[in-house]
């Protein structure tokens, strides 16, 4: 084991790469690996508020602001307050955020097929796996961290 490559070094060189195929593939479809992840969470409804929308992108909600202003000043996005609880922010995609997230959406779909193209479904399956674990063993860290700090 002592002659192999850091594990974590292999995967920030791989997702670095892997990330750098992305952005340029989604710039060239007029948009960006940000860009979808907001217009792919605004259209799926089901995240609610913006800082439940940011902690599903594992962002701030001060960069979320940024990228959904940046949105709704290209016409992509829609937001309004609820009459009843100003506090309450909505948004949907404008026909141009549905045009572009459909755009994006096919630029993603076959990036990941690239990604897979190597890979067999078994190994798809146990990338996905393995990756989780790595997570978890992250996660399980920074709680006894946290734990002991307390």
């Amino acid at each position: 084991m002592p002659d192999m490559e850091p594990i974590g070094l292999h995967l920030t060189r791989t997702a670095r790469v892997v990330t750098q195929a992305f952005e340029r593939a989604m710039a060239e479809a007029g948009g960006s690996a940000a860009a979808w992840q907001v217009l792919l969470l605004v259209r799926s409804e089901k995240w609610g508020t913006q800082a439940r929308m940011a902690d599903a992108m594992g962002i701030t909600g001060a960069t979320l602001t940024h990228h959904l202003n940046a949105l709704e000043q290209q016409g992509l996005v829609r937001r309004w307050r609820e009459a009843g609880n100003r506090r309450v922010q909505h948004t949907e995609l404008t026909p141009a955020g549905e045009e572009l997230f459909l755009r994006l959406r096919h630029v993603a779909r076959r990036h990941d097929e690239r990604l897979r193209s190597h890979l067999t479904d078994a190994e798809t399956a146990l990338l996905g796996e393995l990756l989780d674990k790595l997570r978890a063993g992250v996660s399980d860290r920074e709680v006894a961290r946290s734990v002991q700090r307390a």
